[in-house]
């Protein structure tokens, strides 16, 4: 294993994947509560990705967030072809409904043996680890939930989310923020070459860990897991 001290993570596609039961069923529910122009579940779903890939571009170029109410939003305007009184939508109430319905369709671990990765990268006790995570349709406080869940906070020692600092990766910022967080009372010598930072995305994950100056490794794409940080 390379002698890195600390191992940054994105988290989707990552270290966890989606339950392909939580989008048919939150289509299924903006099917059925707010189609006032009668479109099909297949049209719903498909404003739902339309909606995911335009702010996922945004957040990336920008370096901004946008945040999980303001994409039903835009969703529901969609749906009903800009069309649509949104001054009794509660939206609190409404996102309160979309967790319920992800808990109860919890995120599945990305690889079968992920737990094992971050246990064995954690087990000499003078690595850290955080997650640095871009949001979207869910909220950091709600990955948080999941993330405690499936049991990868035991081995996590901080998690970043976008929404939470209105940040997205690849801003700098961010990724200064992650470095700026590492526990350096643990770490009281470390150089930029002995953080990693792992993820799927090959501009807002490895892109923008290479303008910091860290190490990165691209996965998923690539038939990668984080696995191949052990070989």
């Amino acid at each position: 294993m390379n002698s890195y001290k600390h191992y940054s993570f994105d988290l989707w596609l990552t270290l966890i994947k989606s339950n392909p039961a939580f989008k048919v069923e939150r289509t299924r529910y903006f099917h059925q509560h707010f189609n006032g122009k009668n479109k099909s579940v297949q049209e719903v779903g498909v404003i739902f990705r339309q909606v995911d890939l335009m702010v996922n571009a945004m957040n990336e170029k920008t370096g901004k967030n946008v945040d999980a109410d303001e994409m039903y939003l835009m969703v529901i305007s969609l749906i009903n072809d800009y069309d649509f009184n949104f001054h009794d939508l509660d939206l609190d109430d409404l996102y309160q409904k979309m967790e319920v319905l992800l808990l109860n369709h919890m995120p599945l671990i990305y690889c079968d043996n992920c737990l094992n990765v971050l246990s064995a990268i954690k087990s000499s006790g003078e690595t850290s680890t955080n997650i640095l995570s871009n949001t979207g349709f869910i909220k950091g406080h709600t990955l948080r939930k999941v993330i405690s869940h499936l049991g990868i906070d035991e081995f996590i020692d901080f998690q970043l989310y976008s929404d939470e600092v209105r940040m997205s990766k690849p801003n700098s910022g961010f990724f200064q923020l992650m470095i700026n967080t590492i526990d350096r009372q643990k770490h009281q010598q470390l150089s930029l070459n002995e953080i990693i930072h792992v993820g799927d995305n090959p501009f807002a994950d490895i892109r923008g860990a290479q303008m910091m100056g860290i190490s990165s490794m691209l996965i998923h794409s690539n038939n990668l897991s984080i696995s191949n940080l052990l070989s």
